[in-house]
């Protein structure tokens, strides 16, 4: 364990994450959210083998706790994250994201998380919804080139626009939000098991509240009315954000062959034995519908985002 909670500033906002041999994502993941103005990282690492403790603790604006205790026992990381936030996070703004994660808002290449964050206090939002935006590149996810350190959207430069659908789900009143290249490739037969897209990545934290599931719903229920998904397709046109998610770097057929062994995955690990031998096979996620990014402003136009009138 290495504390520097101490450190924490007053107006800060703190990143929450857990992570398992992410030493290749880890230093564009420090420099993206420092340049967004993270104020401490508080890092919980899972069975990681990597040289991603000694990177970490190097840091001084990182905390880190170790544990070789079950991912999945652990409600998939949430139960650390939880125990961190209730000691941390109280009536501070939290980030809480995955290593494979970049949060982009608008303007964020000129404002500041804690710009962000005063203007969602302004509109009176106590979190903010964004959409998880699954990048890939064209040709096999193993034959691109990736270095440590680079921007991963330029190994990953492609997203699908849509289509994308929703629903509420009981009791907890949570959005359900599936689409993109996995749905439209893989689960195209079994639409119910697509990746849930939609997130609350940041809010401002109090004892009370906690995840149910990663980040894709919270209780108490009326957080998870802080967004109702993408303006092209739900109408909220409130301040909104989007993940992007480098999930396939070339790593992932190797990665994706140890999650298949570990049976950490949430639910029934058999049931998706398929998926990981998928992804292991190196699957090519590019069409011609495929929309090469290009910036917050191409998603604020594009409906994926909104700017809840923040001009």
């Amino acid at each position: 364990m290495v504390d520097r909670t101490d450190r924490i500033g007053p107006g800060d906002v703190l990143a929450f994450t857990t992570a398992r041999n992410e030493i290749t994502r880890l230093p564009h993941f420090l420099s993206h959210y420092r340049a967004l103005g993270v104020g401490h990282f508080l890092f919980v690492l899972n069975n990681s083998d990597d040289p991603s403790e000694t990177l970490l603790a190097d840091q001084p604006d990182v905390s880190l706790w170790r544990t070789n205790a079950s991912y999945k026992a652990s409600r998939f990381g949430v139960d650390w994250t939880t125990w961190l936030q209730f000691r941390h996070g109280h009536r501070r703004w939290c980030l809480t994201v995955d290593v494979d994660e970049l949060l982009i808002y608008p303007h964020c290449d000129t404002r500041s998380l804690t710009d962000l964050t005063g203007r969602l206090a302004q509109t009176g939002a106590s979190a903010m919804g964004a959409l998880m935006l699954d990048m890939y590149p064209k040709g096999p996810l193993d034959q691109q080139a990736y270095a440590r350190g680079q921007d991963p959207t330029k190994t990953l430069p492609f997203f699908d626009a849509g289509p994308y659908r929703a629903q509420r789900q009981s009791p907890a009143q949570n959005l359900w939000l599936q689409g993109g290249p996995r749905d439209r490739v893989f689960f195209v037969d079994l639409p119910a098991r697509a990746p849930t897209l939609n997130k609350l990545p940041l809010v401002r934290w109090d004892r009370r509240f906690a995840y149910m599931n990663s980040t894709h719903s919270a209780l108490p229920p009326r957080l998870n009315h802080a967004w109702d998904g993408p303006p092209c397709m739900s109408g909220d046109h409130r301040l909104s954000g989007a993940l992007l998610h480098t999930k396939f770097l070339p790593d992932i057929v190797t990665r994706s062959r140890e999650e298949k062994a570990r049976r950490e995955h949430f639910g029934q690990p058999e049931d998706f034995d398929a998926y990981y031998d998928w992804l292991s096979s190196a699957p090519d996620l590019w069409h011609d519908g495929a929309v090469a990014y290009r910036g917050w402003r191409q998603l604020l136009d594009m409906g994926l985002i909104s700017n809840g009138g923040w001009a």
